[in-house]
């Protein structure tokens, strides 16, 4: 087996975005194009020895074709060992424990979360650094430098591996030890939470369904909801991970989810229902005729943490800038810190490594701790049953019992998906150009208060990241945010986001978009998105 010295050119399109360089799976199929950015890893991380590599993927298509590449690379640049998940599946918030538990140099995951999967679709890879976490941005931008100036990679000369066989195998020099992908992260669960009470809550006659969406919590799900914890055989429901999801978007809303969401409206409806997506790190959660929204979730987990084994000493709590205000309300009556970062996880890594925090959420169904450095799906769902299990509520009753004491923010997300990208930064710029003068208007019945593109310091490293979303804050405490997203892999995405603070336990049942009409309508003129974009409503509501 010999070392090849592979001649290449540059392309100009591989900076990473809020999590990973994504894109169709056609452009990763092009010579030379993952082949580049994987050396660009290996080219600008420290070579460490005996320090291993994760590597593992959401299942979908091109995940395993990529993995042979990613080691033959890998052993042509001096890796000692790498761990791979069984057939080359990991969930996210997996290999972010695997990285943490072996001290492993980082690690490789191979998905585009919860976009759609299939020779037509997306496909994508991040690098998470040694701390577990997404690559921060001087990382990324390290990375994506060395793409733009890359002439060569380096592969070991060698036929594929079998990535089903579990055991320890070699490439080149390299030992690849495939491994249980399960095994682990589902004996750090049964670490965190009161496995025997959500047993006892099973036991007496408690039914939830988890959609695993064919998506990569499959056989976590199974493993720990029926395995471990003794829910009926069929709790989970769309198991088996597939290259295309089953032609399903694996995302977990109300749209991308409505089956569960229709179950869980029923006649014959479940006490609880959950799902989770594509590679494992986001979740939605779901009572009997209720829905909760991700802001409240994190800020209902923040309230009940005592009642978990794992949680009942907290530092603090941090949530992404756009995320309800909810968790603060929370944080203040507990004498937590709260801290308000940019969207993705990767700005909560250092909030997390230095012990400020120990839970943290972002509005776009993502929840974590300081167990991994990435947000996890799986985990929060049993958080929730923990939480049931204690209490013996419903779902609903532990909401609005959470509304009555800290009142309700009403809060939606209106996303409008793959948006002309020249529309959309346009759109922004315009409302950069006016928010000056905004302070002090009345739109509507509202006033408006200030206005900014949030800016943020780290209070740990002092790094600065900025535009990182436009916030129109009012009088009465209300908000607009508007930001573009860069988890899509087409056009752009627009997020806008509007919440409500209400505290009279009599208004707390109204419809989310009744009650938030005159915001959305506000939001909708005020960066005129009908005119710039040609959208006459958003693709999808939260």
């Amino acid at each position: 087996m010999t070392v090849e010295t592979i001649a290449t050119q540059p392309f100009q399109d591989q900076k990473p975005g809020t999590s990973g360089l994504r894109k169709k799976v056609k452009v990763f199929e092009r010579p030379h194009y993952l082949e580049n950015f994987v050396q660009a890893i290996f080219d600008t991380q420290p070579n460490e020895e005996d320090a291993p590599l994760v590597v593992g993927g959401d299942g979908r298509y091109y995940n395993r074709q990529a993995i042979q590449i990613i080691l033959r690379i890998a052993a042509a640049n001096g890796c000692d060992r790498v761990i791979l998940g069984q057939g080359g599946i990991f969930s996210t918030p997996a290999v972010s424990y695997m990285i943490r538990k072996h001290g492993a140099r980082g690690g490789i995951i191979l998905s585009a979360s919860h976009n759609p999967g299939g020779p037509d679709e997306d496909f994508g890879i991040k690098f998470n650094t040694p701390n577990g976490g997404p690559a921060p941005e001087k990382v990324t931008e390290a990375i994506y430098s060395a793409t733009l100036h890359i002439n060569r990679y380096h592969q070991l000369d060698t036929p594929d591996i079998d990535l089903d066989k579990l055991g320890t195998t070699l490439v080149g020099d390299m030992r690849v030890d495939i491994v249980d992908s399960v095994s682990d992260y589902a004996d750090l669960m049964e670490e965190l939470f009161d496995f025997e009470q959500i047993r006892s809550l099973f036991q007496s006659g408690f039914r939830m369904r988890f959609d695993a969406m064919h998506a990569v919590t499959g056989p976590y799900a199974r493993e720990i909801l029926e395995n471990r914890l003794g829910a009926p055989a069929g709790t989970v429901v769309n198991g088996v991970p597939l290259e295309d999801f089953g032609h399903g978007h694996p995302d977990p809303n109300l749209v991308y989810a409505k089956e569960l969401a229709d179950y869980l409206f029923g006649a014959d409806a479940p006490d609880f229902g959950a799902a989770s997506d594509g590679d494992g790190d986001r979740n939605m959660v779901l009572g009997r005729h209720f829905f909760v929204t991700p802001s409240d979730s994190l800020a209902v987990i923040l309230a009940n943490a005592k009642l978990v084994p794992g949680y009942r000493r907290l530092a603090g709590v941090a949530r992404s800038m756009p995320t309800s205000q909810a968790a603060d309300r929370v944080a203040a009556k507990l004498g937590l810190n709260c801290y308000e970062t940019p969207t993705g996880w990767k700005f909560f890594g250092n909030l997390l490594d230095a012990g400020r925090i120990t839970l943290c959420g972002e509005e776009s169904f993502g929840t974590g701790s300081d167990h991994v450095r990435e947000k996890d799906g799986l985990w929060a769902v049993l958080f929730w049953l923990n939480i049931l299990a204690a209490s013996r509520k419903s779902v609903a009753d532990i909401v609005r019992e959470h509304w009555r004491t800290y009142g309700r923010n009403y809060y939606t997300r209106h996303d409008y998906e793959a948006v002309d990208s020249k529309a959309a930064e346009g759109l922004v710029n315009a409302l950069r150009a006016q928010s000056a003068t905004l302070p002090d208007q009345k739109l509507g019945s509202y006033t408006v208060d200030y206005t900014d593109d949030f800016r943020y310091v780290d209070p740990i490293d002092d790094s600065v990241s900025e535009q990182q979303g436009i916030r129109i804050g009012f009088k009465d405490g209300s908000r607009i945010v508007y930001r573009l997203s860069g988890t899509g892999t087409e056009g752009a995405t627009l997020r806008v986001y509007i919440e409500a603070y209400e505290p009279d336990p009599a208004k707390h049942d109204l419809d989310t978009q009744q009650a938030l009409a005159e915001l959305i309508g506000i939001a909708n003129s005020l960066a005129g998105i009908r005119e710039r974009t040609g959208r006459a409503a958003p693709t999808v509501i939260t």
